[in-house]
């Protein structure tokens, strides 16, 4: 199908129904990774028998281990800012379209949609009322589908569906205009258009482990879903063998079930025989005794239980702690990080894809507040924080020593970037140095031969 840059109303009513039925045929699977990952997943394994055997009485054990592994991925995922090759810090332009659409907080909603669904999407619009910066929303794959280019690859249209009550609203994207949809008794009727010009959909798709063939990307519980219901299973097994084994059992020989009464003749310990606490045999003459049986064991089902975790850390590159498995000699810092050395390398693989989708947005949200487009921001850099897990005196201690009192290959600048301050606290010790720098000169009685520049090197 082609996907023009402009069209008609009735055109863009086509289209828009186009896409709708398009993204109607993915929202099962993603409505199933969702399920999964709110801890909704459903009984599997079970037999429907003992389903209806112990209807009332049996209730699920849900080992969310789905929503262990999305945010054990996306705690790792820090965007900082952005940076040019010419400058010492982060674009300041581009920090203020960061900070004005609060991006620094939904940068994590995003990551975590785009884990669980295989993708999210990110659009960028015309700024809001009373807003002097373009408007970038984060959006979920459950309301927005794009289709791509099979020659660029790059996305050729885009919509996103909602509801409002009763009525049912869409945005078709083109790349050169964005019609308004609502919907009506005879389809998709347009209510307002805007021609942009941008020569691009203004939707940026955030794709997990995404294929030349799969564009849409491939959500993070795929290899954890079959798993986590073998789990599921196991535990509630295992709640079930609590109730009905787990506990001593005592017959009775040469007893009848109206033995068991009390002192005014009322039946006694229903309950124990309805959970087989208490086992009789009919009367026998001259053979009346009770005897207790050993519980069983439930060793079987923690070991299956632990093997199957092993099996969700070897295929999500967790590391065994994160799943419960300790020894009784505490982990050195040393192996803490070599047993998350997989999760860190997945986590860098990540920011160097996300991290290109987040400079796409940048570069159109530049666009649409200066009406044009800026060669230099084809180089632009995104920043991420260090996705290990040093601890704060590691961190230290590395980059003092990388600096070196200014001798070392890494300036004093970079080195307040490793240890993680903010680029507003950065700015206020470049002042401070500056002042200080002055101060010295001054009590020295010399002038000085430099200036340290807040927001650079020195000057």
């Amino acid at each position: 199908m082609r996907w023009p840059a402009t069209v008609t109303a009735e055109d863009a009513s086509r289209l828009t129904a186009a896409l709708i039925t398009r993204h109607a045929n993915h929202v099962p699977g993603l409505l199933t990774a969702d399920r999964y990952y709110e801890g909704r997943p459903g009984l599997s394994y079970l037999d429907p028998q003992l389903v209806r055997l112990l209807s009332g009485r049996i209730r699920q054990v849900v080992v969310n281990w789905p929503r262990l592994v999305v945010d054990s991925h996306a705690e790792r995922l820090q965007l900082k800012g952005f940076r040019l090759p010419n400058q010492s810090g982060t674009d300041l332009a581009l920090n203020e379209l960061w900070q004005a659409n609060d991006l620094d907080e939904q940068q994590h909603d995003l990551h975590t949609e785009a884990l669980v669904y295989g993708r999210a999407y990110a659009i960028v619009g015309a700024a809001a009322e009373a807003a002097d910066v373009p408007l970038v929303t984060v959006e979920s794959p459950l309301e927005v589908h794009t289709v791509h280019d099979p020659r660029t690859r790059q996305v050729a249209a885009a919509v996103k569906a909602w509801k409002d009550g009763a009525e049912e609203f869409a945005t078709l994207y083109l790349t050169a205009e964005t019609w308004l949809m609502r919907r009506a008794s005879r389809g998709w009727v347009a209510d307002t258009v805007d021609r942009h010009g941008l020569g691009q959909v203004p939707v940026v798709p955030f794709a997990n482990r995404s294929r030349p063939r799969n564009p849409y990307g491939v959500s993070e519980l795929a290899d954890v879903i079959p798993l986590a219901d073998a789990v599921n299973k196991i535990a509630t097994d295992m709640m079930v063998s609590g109730e009905f084994h787990a506990m001593p059992r005592r017959v009775a020989y040469g007893f009848a079930e109206e033995d068991f009464v009390g002192p005014d003749g009322t039946p006694l310990n229903r309950w124990a025989r309805e959970a087989h606490a208490l086992w009789a045999t009919r009367k026998s003459p001259g053979d009346a005794r009770v005897e207790q049986l050993p519980e069983a064991d439930l060793s079987n089902f923690h070991n299956t239980i632990n093997q199957l975790a092993r099996l969700v850390a070897s295929l999500c590159g967790l590391p065994p702690h994160y799943l419960g498995f300790s020894t009784d000699v505490p982990a050195s810092a040393d192996a803490i990080r070599s047993s998350e050395a997989r999760l860190v390398r997945r986590a860098e693989a990540r920011q160097n894809r996300f991290g290109g989708s987040w400079e796409r947005v940048m570069r159109l949200g530049r666009r649409i507040a200066t009406g044009r487009t800026d060669p230099g921001l084809r180089h632009l850099e995104a920043l991420w924080f260090d996705a290990g897990t040093p601890t704060v005196a590691q961190r230290a201690d590395a980059s003092v020593k990388l600096y070196a009192d200014g001798r070392g290959p890494v300036t004093l600048r970079q080195t307040r970037e490793d240890l993680g301050y903010s680029e507003a606290t950065i700015h206020r010790m470049e002042a401070d140095d500056h002042q200080a720098a002055r101060l010295d000169g001054l009590r020295l009685g010399l002038a000085p031969t430099h200036d340290i520049a807040p927001g650079g090197d020195a000057a």
